[in-house]
């Protein structure tokens, strides 16, 4: 494979859509839409907003939206709103993040691919028969755990 030089996005530059690469892109404009690359840099007067998938990414500047990567790093620089899916993530002090976070051994898997199933509060089975059986979902465990117990048997006063 052939190593090929890195798209720069320079920072006068203003983008609104998606942009797709396989190879390196240094971010240091804006992006509203999402962004998939096989390395990102987004530079310390760069933002995102928008969606971020990509092999590796350096994040410098801001990111609204999530961050899906199989390597992240977050320098002290970085402020990013909204959720991280990561492989691998190192995030330096100074570092500003507000939202969820979470390890995954891959990360890009399904990333970005919406569902168009809605969701429902019913599941469904399909019978032997071929038929589909519509049931309500299981009711919901009691919050308090010792619910079920029953209080314990007052002693008796025998003088023993």
């Amino acid at each position: 494979m052939e190593s090929k030089a890195p798209s720069i996005l320079s920072s006068d530059l203003v983008l609104t859509g998606s942009i797709v690469s396989d190879g390196e892109i240094q971010l240091d404009g804006t992006v509203d839409g999402d962004v998939r690359a096989g390395s990102l840099i987004i530079g310390e007067e760069a933002s995102v907003s928008g969606e971020v998938f990509a092999e590796t990414v350096v994040v410098r500047g801001k990111v609204t939206g999530s961050v899906r990567a199989r390597q992240i790093q977050l320098a002290s620089t970085a402020r990013i709103e909204g959720d991280i899916v990561h492989a691998a993530l190192s995030v330096e002090s100074g570092a500003f993040f507000d939202g969820h976070c979470r390890h995954s051994s891959d990360p890009l898997k399904d990333g970005g691919q919406k569902s168009d199933k809605p969701k429902t509060d019913k599941t469904e089975t399909i019978s032997k028969s071929g038929t589909t059986d519509t049931k309500p979902p299981a009711p919901a465990k009691s919050s308090d755990p010792l619910a079920d117990l029953e209080p314990p048997v007052a002693a008796s006063k025998s003088g023993f």
